[in-house]
């Protein structure tokens, strides 16, 4: 469902862009009522779109690289948590991202710091997962395209790799337009709410199908 709804939210906007089916005032109304401005959270303004930024995307390649990430650890996460708890995960996560990037702006070295500039992707909620997934499966063998090959790498470092390159630029300012520790606080959030409950809840699991 996850997958459907920011699937369905894009291409209701892109189709606005184009003016295909919808007007183009439906794609500057979701663009401006529904972006996460760091500005309006700190004044306590506009607290929603913290969540329904979640569900937004600048462009299709945006989109289709998150969604196949949460497609590839998603469902094995959700296992773990149930399909209720995995929603409140996955938006506590999301929430933990946002929070992570508006206070990066006021540690940044790069100024002048804009407030005012939106913020939108699922990329720190399912940065969310792919911490928890780290915890929950470190052993699983990750199908990984490597130059010339395809090869199954286990996903202590896969992800591992993929936190590290993100700390990396997002101490370097590299790429300076995607909220880096966004995806390192989501990340963070979901390796703890994993410890906290996940590796639980996995034991449990396991236990039920071993009876």
């Amino acid at each position: 469902m996850l997958l459907i709804v920011n699937v369905i939210i894009f291409a209701v906007y892109w189709l606005s862009t184009m003016e295909i089916y919808f007007p183009p005032t439906v794609a500057n109304v979701i663009s401006s009522d529904f972006t996460m401005k760091p500005s309006d959270v700190v004044h306590g303004q506009r607290l929603y779109t913290l969540v329904t930024s979640m569900f937004m995307h600048a462009d299709w390649l945006h989109l289709l690289g998150n969604m196949l990430f949460l497609y590839i650890f998603g469902d094995n996460v959700e296992d773990v948590f149930g399909h209720l708890g995995y929603l409140a995960f996955y938006i506590t996560c999301g929430l933990a991202a946002a929070f992570s990037h508006i206070l990066s702006l006021y540690f940044s070295l790069t100024y002048p710091v804009d407030f005012s500039t939106g913020v939108v992707g699922a990329s720190g909620a399912i940065s969310g997962v792919l911490g928890a997934y780290l915890i929950l499966f470190p052993k699983a063998r990750i199908l990984t395209w490597v130059v010339y090959f395809i090869l199954p790498i286990p996903a202590v470092i896969f992800l591992g790799f993929w936190f590290v390159m993100q700390w990396f630029y997002g101490l370097f300012e590299i790429g300076s337009k995607i909220a880096y520790w966004a995806h390192i606080g989501g990340f963070v959030a979901g390796m703890l709410l994993a410890l906290a409950f996940g590796l639980k809840r996995k034991k449990a699991r396991m236990a039920r199908l071993l009876r």
